[in-house]
């Protein structure tokens, strides 16, 4: 009986796919049907089944789920994943409480293969109460980010959004920051850029206001939101150590807060970015020390995809009096990689034949 129940299975939900191998006659139930129907490896299957079990007398249910998730063009490796993250959806209603929330999915945007790959990144998501969490986060990321498309872009790159942590801590949070005048498209960029900022508790999030306060650091500052993500992930302990680090390298304290107060990212530098870089504006382009605590943005470059080939162009320039001297060496540093190419690379190609070789090859160019 059990035996030819798989096979059935086998035919009804694989009958396009390649058939899998068969589960030793030893294994269970749950295994055997792990395995024909939802796609999952033996090794997978068995480790899903030491702490979930399905009754082969009552189908119905797992029988539905996984008709659902094909009839939403759920590709067989989709189903495996989902169910090998989740398992217990099996065990879900589709008609009560699956079929609304791909209906609201499908209603918001996520549609085609962006389904898919929302709950494969995050079946948790299929757990949470559409009523209470899915509709409600739903709504307050659209109050902000402005419309449907930018809600599905943020919950691609952040579905955690609607599975971890409290609506409640997340509103809180938002209204913080609100009540300290961030303005809207700067909690919108917060989202955007360092999502997971805002779930934390909320006097984390009072915290490292007040840090950022005591700085002198404003809502209204440009570098604010950054630094505001920076300081809520690092605790006390992570963030003297940081600052010693920097110091270590002949930086006083002051100025290390100033250039953080400048470029936020640097506190996310490892020691050996931030000495290779020193190392090389300093030694190499013989350029003040003062330059790089004023423009800390420039230690976050990459020196040899960047830094250096820009510095090989601008000395055979100026070797050649292609260009003056005095050139603002923050300007060339800072332009696009496509304004450089063109305006020193390509312009002064026929005059210094190579040109293109010392910037780093025709791979630049293309």
């Amino acid at each position: 009986m059990r035996s030819l129940l798989v096979s059935l299975l086998q035919k009804r939900f694989l009958n396009t796919s390649p058939p899998l191998p068969a589960a030793p006659s030893s294994t269970s139930f749950t295994v055997q049907y792990l395995i024909t129907s939802c796609g999952l490896s033996l090794q997978s299957a068995r480790s899903v089944s030491k702490k979930f079990q399905i009754d082969e007398q009552n189908l119905q249910k797992p029988l539905s789920v996984i008709q659902l998730l094909k009839s939403h063009d759920f590709k067989d490796a989709h189903i495996a994943k989902v169910i090998e993250k989740r398992p217990r959806l099996l065990h879900c209603s589709t008609q009560d409480n699956l079929k609304p929330k791909f209906d609201f999915f499908i209603k918001n945007g996520f549609v085609g293969r962006l389904l898919p790959e929302l709950l494969v990144s995050d079946p948790v998501i299929l757990t949470r109460n559409l009523g209470s969490r899915i509709k409600p986060c739903f709504k307050l990321l659209k109050s902000f980010v402005q419309s449907r498309e930018g809600v599905v872009a943020l919950l691609k790159r952040a579905p955690f959004f609607l599975s971890y942590g409290s609506m409640d801590s997340m509103r809180l949070n938002i209204d913080l920051l609100v009540q300290e005048g961030v303005a809207a498209d700067r909690i919108a960029k917060l989202l955007i850029w360092q999502p997971r900022s805002i779930l934390y508790k909320p006097d984390r999030i009072v915290y490292a206001l007040n840090a950022l306060k005591n700085l002198g650091l404003q809502p209204g500052d440009k570098p604010f939101i950054q630094a505001l993500s920076v300081r809520i992930q690092s605790n006390d302990t992570a963030w003297k150590k940081k600052i010693e680090l920097i110091k270590n390298l002949g930086w006083s304290e002051e100025e290390v807060l100033r250039s953080f107060k400048r470029h936020p990212p640097l506190f996310g530098y490892s020691e050996k970015k931030i000495r290779t870089a020193m190392d090389f504006f300093i030694n190499t382009m013989e350029l003040e020390r003062q330059f790089i605590i004023n423009s800390p943005n420039f230690l976050g470059m990459s020196i040899d995809k960047r830094i250096r080939p820009r510095y090989n162009v601008i000395k055979v320039l100026e070797s050649k009096e292609l260009i003056k001297r005095d050139k603002k060496i923050s300007t060339l540093l800072s332009l696009s990689e496509k304004n450089f190419l063109a305006n020193y690379v390509i312009k002064y190609a026929d005059e210094v034949p190579g040109l293109l070789e010392i910037y780093g090859g025709a791979g630049k160019a293309k």
